[in-house]
């Protein structure tokens, strides 16, 4: 039997230090639901995913470290926001390694390419050998900031395709398994409307949300589009549409091939 392989996920700051902030947004909260977000979607893809938060806990950069190393684990990846001086003059997403060479270079390469198809500008791979978490950790390691906390687009983005960059996440922690910095996917969505005007959109989307579901909007041939979740697995696509039935919405099922 083919042993799983062991994903280590960091939720960026946490407790009493919130990490960047913009107006009543924190970066720990965004990341902590992105991280485990993405540790479900891996743990769905059969890996072993450990946690160093999966609350609103604080932790020491140097104390994280250790819990990587501790856990035997594959690969690390640390989950945060990034900021500017001057709010909204900084946008995109930016992956950084201790030392861009070897397996962490690769892993940078694929999240980074990985996190561009979701709509953010792919600001690259930068060495930063000051990060404790980065050059304490004795597995490769990198951290992802999906983003800019203080720019408007930038969290339009984070909220609306949140599911998408999750699964583009794991995505590119999956191709550096395989050696695979691209591979052709498919995944299947619920779309439960589609609008000329994006408020429409808007506002199907926060009753969705209302409701529970992990609902986003994609601008596809000139339409505002509002669907439900990113499923690799049909059978959990299926079961979505039929709950979102059960609440009275029109659905129907889109395959996307997704390439990363």
């Amino acid at each position: 039997m083919e042993e799983r392989k062991i994903v280590v996920i960091d939720a960026g700051h946490g407790g009493a230090d919130p990490g960047a902030t913009y107006n009543e947004r924190k970066e720990k909260d965004d990341n902590l639901n992105l991280a485990l977000a993405v540790g479900q979607i891996l743990t769905d893809n059969r890996v072993d995913v450990r946690y160093t938060r999966i609350d609103d806990t604080y932790n020491t950069p140097l104390e994280k470290a250790m819990m990587a190393n501790n856990s035997e684990g594959d690969l690390l990846v640390s989950i945060h926001r990034n900021a500017m001086p001057v709010p909204g003059s900084g946008s995109g997403v930016l992956t950084l390694v201790f030392e861009d060479d070897g397996d962490p270079a690769v892993f940078a390469k694929n999240i980074g390419e990985a996190l561009s198809q979701t709509g953010f500008t792919n600001l690259g791979t930068v060495e930063r050998s000051g990060l404790v978490i980065l050059k304490r950790t004795n597995i490769p390691s990198v951290l992802v900031e999906v983003g800019f906390i203080d720019n408007e687009g930038d969290n339009n983005l984070f909220d609306q395709n949140f599911q998408e960059i999750a699964e583009a996440l794991a995505q590119g922690i999956l191709n550096t398994f395989q050696g695979q910095p691209e591979e052709e996917t498919e995944y299947y969505q619920v779309q439960t409307g589609a609008y000329r005007v994006r408020p429409l959109a808007e506002k199907q989307m926060d009753t969705l949300k209302s409701q529970g579901f992990p609902a986003f909007i994609v601008l596809e041939d000139g339409l505002y589009k509002v669907r439900v979740g990113a499923f690799r697995n049909l059978d959990n696509a299926v079961r979505m549409e039929q709950s979102l039935k059960q609440c009275g919405y029109n659905t129907f099922l889109v395959r996307k091939p997704a390439v990363y």
